[in-house]
């Protein structure tokens, strides 16, 4: 069972080596990795060269933007099953695709997601929020809560036939589609108790009132396209429930 992972890149030579390495040093045997860059001119690409593995395929081109670079790079992928991870994370360690691929076999799942640690961008061993998608289920969607993206692993047929992801969307067409295929859809999942990704802060949905007023906007819209009612009210629960996702700094690791 062939695996793709995908990763969109734009002026990312500051932290792509991370995402790089990590993926490429996973010990999965069936492995494909695709990079889509957006055309960067800081550097990103000359990396992209140097590596000579025949896991890695990768294009460099103007895009619309990273949900279409993600959109690209589902359509090059030749695995059954696909994931994504971001030009600014890593995984946690070299098992993490194996056990996803072992769920896949193991279960009836057509959807798998796990964990994430988000660390202080200028130390990476200094875990400052711990995200579980273990409490996670469809009905949450109307709370503004939605499995750890980066962890999520789907059969690539789910695209062809449910869609791909929205590009008129700013920030939240990955909430949009995970709440498409598990709510509407009603996709089998299972979840995996296992810290899979490692997430540096400051994400565009992170930086602003500005992008966090964006990011709520959209996810009112991606619940009522997929027959979900929500609003404004009730997505301000998960700003209290983030609180105890923070990491004291007693234990920061």
């Amino acid at each position: 069972m062939k695996i793709s992972v995908v990763t969109v890149s734009f002026n990312s030579i500051r932290t792509i080596k991370d995402t790089i390495n990590s993926v490429l040093a996973q010990d999965y045997h069936d492995l494909e990795y695709i990079v889509i860059d957006g055309n960067s001119w800081d550097g990103t690409v000359e990396i992209l060269k140097s590596i000579d593995d025949p896991r890695l395929k990768w294009i460099s081109e103007p895009d619309k933007g990273i949900y279409d670079g993600m959109n690209k790079g589902i359509k090059m992928a030749s695995g059954e099953i696909v994931g994504i991870l971001n030009s600014d994370d890593f995984y946690k360690d070299e098992t993490v695709v194996s056990q996803i691929a072992k769920e896949f076999s193991n279960s009836n799942a057509e959807a798998v997601f796990g964990d994430v640690s988000f660390v202080n961008p200028k130390k990476l061993n200094k875990t400052v929020r711990y995200y579980s998608s273990k409490f996670f289920n469809p009905s949450k969607f109307r709370y503004g809560f939605m499995p750890a993206h980066p962890t999520f692993f789907t059969r690539k047929i789910w695209f062809e036939e449910f869609g791909y992801y929205q590009t008129d969307y700013k920030i939240a067409a990955d909430y949009e589609l995970l709440t498409r295929f598990l709510y509407k859809h009603k996709l089998p999942y299972r979840y995996v108790p296992v810290d899979m990704v490692v997430m540096r802060t400051g994400g565009v949905s992170n930086r602003s009132i500005v992008s966090n007023y964006i990011l709520n906007k959209e996810i009112i819209r991606g619940c009522k396209e997929n027959g979900i009612r929500t609003y404004l009210g009730l997505l301000m629960f998960k700003y209290f429930v983030k609180v105890f996702e923070l990491v004291p700094k007693w234990k920061v690791s």
